[in-house]
């Protein structure tokens, strides 16, 4: 089998990768503008290659299949799948279903966006009981026959716009991943979402939520599943944990609900509720002085994400925000920050939209770069209040990522407090 790698970055960034393919007998083409003639069989897409890109047209012209690298694992993956999409809070989701099942004995990995891609732990893990496969709609744009025995769609808020061409869109590429399931295979989506039949018949349907008609329901620091006041409801209590408020009690109700889907004891899931240690750059609390509290949640790419973010601060909120922009409806943020927010720091290549549509709802100043705000929001910040790193965008202006992004507000807010 002839294999040839395709990337659109110069050779001289990528003469270790050529060496490594080389010696497993595959060729890596640098600064690919097209797609090589030739008869191929199959293209393997990197989730980072867009449905429009000029390689994927031609594919489709020239009639040669295109599935996506985690439909390649799914095919080679001998256990079973728990999979998890949605706009927001994906990453904890999954974390807190592997860390919970391997408490109880039960092997399993993350894969997919969190963890080792679905292909690499097929080829190198294949003996686990479960893979928890974070899926992005990027994802599912290529996908042809993966089929989770657990599907979890948590949320579904405006994201990706800046690839998707439309909400409708985005929302059509996160139900694909009900649509291979089957009878006995469950599928969990949040209250008040209509599917549009997008979950087949006979899968096991379940619906998470506040709401008292929920399977699984978040109220008073507990998860309870199935019907109220009947000898077979359940309850995982929650109380203390991370995901034990307002905004993160529906992950929690999502989570119990997958994880009794895969055969947990309630005392199973409530040990993995306390044993949870969230991962970095979410809500993470990185320094307390003079009563202040500086919270880094730089994963927060979206504005929905800062606006959940806003929501689990007790307390006023100084909200550092802004990058590269993903999305276009800023004024769907003009309420919560008019209610919850003493002033915005805008930094950034969106800065300048940020202060012209909230200028007039909250105080806000351009402070152009991660540094200035900070420096900014510590002199003014009072005893009580909250400095909120929640940018609501990609941090790809500035930094390589948004882990870089949080390590610098970490730094600089540890450095302030040193002083």
């Amino acid at each position: 089998m002839a294999v040839t790698v395709l990337d659109e970055a110069p050779a001289e960034k990528l003469a270790s990768a050529a060496a490594e393919l080389a010696a497993l007998g595959a060729e890596l083409r640098a600064g690919a503008r097209e797609l090589p003639e030739g008869a191929f069989d199959l293209c393997v897409v990197s989730p980072g290659i867009a449905f429009a890109h000029p390689w994927l047209q031609a594919c489709r012209t020239r009639k040669i299949r295109a599935i996506a690298e985690m439909e390649l694992g799914f095919a080679h993956w001998p256990g079973r799948v728990l999979a998890i999409t949605g706009s927001k809070g994906k990453s904890s989701l999954v974390k807190l279903c592997t860390d919970t099942l391997n408490c109880a004995g039960i092997s399993a990995a993350p894969a997919g966006n969190y963890g080792t891609p679905l292909s690499r732990l097929a080829a190198t893990h294949a003996k686990l009981a479960w893979a928890v496969v974070e899926v992005s709609s990027f994802q599912l744009e290529l996908v042809e026959t993966f089929r989770p025995a657990i599907a979890v769609l948590l949320n579904l808020q405006a994201d990706h716009l800046d690839r998707h061409a439309s909400l409708a869109e985005y929302r059509a590429l996160k139900l694909r991943l009900f649509a291979r399931q089957k009878s006995g295979d469950v599928a969990l989506l949040p209250e008040g979402l209509d599917d549009g039949g997008a979950v087949p018949a006979g899968v096991t349907r379940q619906i998470f939520g506040a709401g008292a008609g929920c399977d699984w329901r978040y109220f008073s620091h507990a998860v309870f599943g199935g019907q109220a006041d009947t000898q077979d409801m359940r309850k995982i209590n929650v109380a203390g944990s991370y995901f034990d408020n307002a905004v993160l009690g529906l992950a929690a109700a999502a989570g119990a609900g997958a994880l009794a889907a895969g055969g947990l004891a309630d005392a199973a899931i409530t040990r993995g509720f306390a044993g949870f240690e969230p991962l970095p750059h979410r809500m993470q609390l990185v320094a307390e002085h003079a009563g202040v509290r500086y919270i880094d949640d730089s994963k927060a790419t979206s504005l929905s994400a800062a606006a959940a973010a806003i929501g689990m601060v007790s307390g006023p909120v100084r909200l550092i925000a802004g990058g590269r922009l993903k999305e276009h409806d800023l004024d769907s943020m003009k309420e919560l920050l008019t209610s919850r927010v003493r002033k915005v720091y805008v930094i950034g290549e969106c800065a300048g939209r940020m202060l012209s549509a909230w200028s007039g709802a909250v105080p806000c100043k351009d402070c152009g770069t991660l540094d200035a705000a900070v420096t900014e929001a510590a002199r003014e910040a009072r005893a009580g209040e909250t400095v909120l790193l929640s940018p609501g965008c990609a941090s790809f202006d500035q930094f390589t990522g948004y882990r870089e992004r949080g390590e610098r507000f970490t730094r600089l807010v540890r450095g302030r407090n040193a002083s």
